[in-house]
C-alpha cells in the first residue's frame, strides 16, 4: 500500500484515508497478522503523514470509538517498528514519535513547541562516518536537529 492519497478538490488538498483492505494488505506485506486491533492502530497511523506518540495513538482510537488498552497500543507500535511499518523516533528520553513515513529523511525538532518536521535526506551530506565496530553494518542514519524558537532565547 503507497502513501494516503492526495486529492485536490476545489483548491483544497485533502489526503485520501486508506481502506481497511488497503491496511490489511500493508500489513501483510510486512509480515504483520492483521488483528482487528492491529488494523484500529494502523488506521490512526497511516490516516495521513504525521508523528504521533503512544499516548496520541490511543487518544485517537479511543475517539474513533475503539476500545483499547495501553499495553496494546506500546505493543504493537513496537511490532510496527521492528517490521519497517513505522519509524521510531526518540528525540529525548521522555519523548517518543512513531512516523507513519518510514522512508529515509530526518527532523527538525522544537523543543519549545514539541514539533516534530521532516526533511529530505538528501539535504544534509554525511561523510566521514566512522568505522563500524567489527561484525556489524549500519542499519540506518537518523538525524534530529533540535531547534527553538528565536522569539523564546
Amino acid at each position: 500500500m503507497a502513501s494516503p492519497e492526495v486529492v485536490v478538490a476545489g483548491g483544497t488538498i485533502m489526503i485520501k484515508e486508506p481502506t481497511t483492505n488497503e491496511v490489511v494488505q500493508r500489513l501483510q506485506e510486512h509480515g504483520v497478522n492483521p488483528t482487528r486491533q492491529r488494523i484500529d492502530i494502523a488506521k490512526v497511523l497511516f490516516a495521513r503523514p504525521q508523528h504521533l506518540s503512544a499516548d496520541d495513538v490511543m487518544r485517537f482510537a479511543r475517539e474513533g470509538g475503539v476500545n483499547i488498552s495501553k499495553a496494546t497500543v506500546y505493543n504493537t507500535l513496537s511490532l510496527f517498528s521492528r517490521k519497517g511499518l513505522v519509524r521510531e523516533i526518540i528525540v529525548d528520553p521522555s519523548r517518543v514519535f512513531y512516523d507513519s513515513n518510514p522512508t529515509m529523511h530526518h527532523h527538525f525538532y522544537n523543543i519549545d513547541t514539541g514539533e516534530l518536521r521532516d526533511f529530505d535526506a538528501d539535504l544534509l551530506q554525511l561523510s566521514n562516518l566512522p568505522h563500524l565496530p567489527p561484525g556489524t553494518v549500519a542499519d540506518g542514519v537518523d538525524v534530529i536537529i533540535r531547534i527553538r524558537n528565536a522569539s523564546y532565547q
